[in-house]
């Protein structure tokens, strides 16, 4: 490496280089290339000229490093025997470094290195400018081309492997960071409620990443054709990934007949608007553990409760036990809704036992029903619903889907309080949710071909969320910071980085 010896100039070799790019600048190969070939040379030379600048600046602190008279590890055991000379490289975001600084040690011990805890140093090669880099890129696309995006962007040539190893160490602290965040003054209008949902998107996983019941089905399965899967068989390869939504909304009142629009042409009367949306997901941590995530979330922005909340739900009924669990532990009044959307697709399935698939006849009575549910009266609608299915004489099999919206229908009356929700102007639709799944998860773990482990999934899906909720730089001070902490004040005594006086 370019280190200089005493009484040289500390940045010579960066002045050397900079009368390097000048020259070549005001000569004739640079005069002969266009624009875009400019960009590359400089691109490259620049890059090595910062290399440079930070190698000279590393030695100038190797030269100025003083000694310290007491340096003393996390036992409280001095380390008096003070060695020069000890090296180590650092790949950076300009290229490799190296850096030299005293070694305090004892017998038996594991060296010390102040020189290593002022500069923040990791523990492993690559630099936080790397990390930070890998995980911007990881979590947009697959480890390959985060790998490719690193090499065009820095010179440095990664391995996948080691990006998904500097991934899941960007992600360490995502956690800590949200459970940190004190409770804030309200900045919702006034007005203004809080909506919570969650749900679920399987994940495609390794085979010793599936969880054990996921893992038994797979290793039992016998395929009725070798080559592809028959009707109802599942590959039974992925594991489901809990996300999690909060954010605020202004009330916006409306009636069923705003929501299910009978003319064509017809737009329903615009739905209420999500704001200040905050999303989390997790492959290693369950429904509950997401469900409480999601609550302490809802407490930071109201932590006094004052505040409607309103939950939005699929109908899972562990997803609701968990809300109403949370709700009673924590003192709040939570209204819980049922998407409509799910109660559609409920609809639509016994229409297909009462109507042929080109019958425009079914969309009609699909309407019509979803209509009466919007009015509250979905008690009344499964019972039509099965009484039509015994006039029609329909066997068990053929009415199979009837019977089963009667029974959601039933089931989840409850939580199907349209009236109240549409005229508090509430959301009945979980589209926020629905696209949390898709652009958190789907858009980047579905990538063709990718077999997931829980390590690298969960890594991802922490930093994609950060990413998505605006807080990554504040994120990435809190994880620097931890670092210090976890590398280096953790090996002195008191947690205290020995300075100079």
């Amino acid at each position: 490496m370019d280190q200089p010896r005493d009484g040289q100039d500390s940045f010579g070799s960066s002045r050397e280089c900079f009368g390097e790019v000048l020259g070549w600048l005001e000569g004739p190969d640079a005069a002969a290339l266009s624009h875009a070939e400019l960009e590359d040379q400089l691109d490259s030379r620049g890059r090595e000229l910062l290399r440079r600048m930070l190698q000279d600046h590393l030695s100038l602190r190797t030269l100025t490093e003083p000694r310290l008279d007491e340096v003393r590890d996390a036992d409280a055991l001095r380390h008096s025997a003070v060695e020069a000379g000890h090296h180590r490289p650092l790949a950076t975001v300009f290229g490799e470094v190296e850096v030299t600084r005293l070694a305090y040690r004892r017998r038996g011990q594991p060296n010390l290195y102040p020189a290593d805890a002022a500069l923040n140093l990791p523990d492993e090669r690559h630099s936080h400018g790397l990390r930070r880099l890998a995980a911007t890129e990881a979590s947009r696309g697959s480890f390959e081309e985060a790998a490719a995006a690193l090499e065009r962007g820095t010179g440095q040539h990664l391995g996948k492997r080691q990006v998904e190893a500097l991934t899941a160490r960007a992600a360490v602290d995502v956690e800590a960071f949200y459970a940190s965040r004190a409770h804030e003054a309200p900045t919702a209008a006034e007005g203004d409620i809080l909506v919570l949902s969650a749900d679920g998107k399987g994940i495609v996983m390794r085979p010793d990443a599936l969880r054990p019941a996921t893992a038994k089905a797979a290793a039992s399965a016998t395929n009725k054709l070798p080559g592809r899967l028959s009707k109802g068989e599942k590959r039974n390869r992925k594991r489901l990934a809990e996300v999690g939504a909060v954010y605020d909304l202004t009330p916006v009142p409306r009636t069923a007949a705003d929501v299910l629009v009978s003319k064509a042409g017809q737009a329903p009367t615009a739905a209420p608007r999500a704001g200040a949306k905050w999303v989390t997901a997790s492959v290693v941590n369950d429904a509950a553990e997401v469900i409480a995530t999601v609550f302490d979330e809802a407490e930071r922005r109201d932590p006094q409760h004052v505040r409607r909340w309103v939950a939005l739900v699929d109908g899972n009924n562990h997803q609701i036990d968990r809300i109403e669990a949370e709700a009673r532990a924590r003192g709040v009044e939570v209204a819980i809704v049922v998407d409509l959307i799910h109660v559609l697709e409920y609809l639509w399935g016994a229409a297909w036992c009462f109507f042929t698939e080109r019958d425009p006849a079914a969309q009609a009575w699909v309407h019509d029903r979803a209509l009466a549910v919007l009015n509250g009266h979905a008690r009344q609608v499964a019972v039509g619903i099965r009484r039509r299915a015994s006039t029609a004489g329909l066997s068990k099999q053929k009415r199979l889907k009837a019977d089963t919206c009667a029974k959601y229908l039933t089931n989840k009356a409850d939580y199907l309080d349209y009236p109240t929700a549409l005229a508090e102007g509430w959301p009945v639709a979980s589209g926020v949710i629905e696209g949390t799944c898709r652009y958190l998860v789907a858009d980047r773990m579905d990538i063709t071909g990718a077999r997931w482990s829980i390590n690298g999934a969960e890594a991802v899906l922490k930093l994609r969320a950060v990413r998505a909720n605006d807080d990554f730089d504040d994120y990435w001070t809190f994880h620097l910071n931890n670092e210090r902490r976890r590398v280096h004040q953790t090996r002195y005594a008191d947690a205290n980085i020995p300075t100079a006086a």
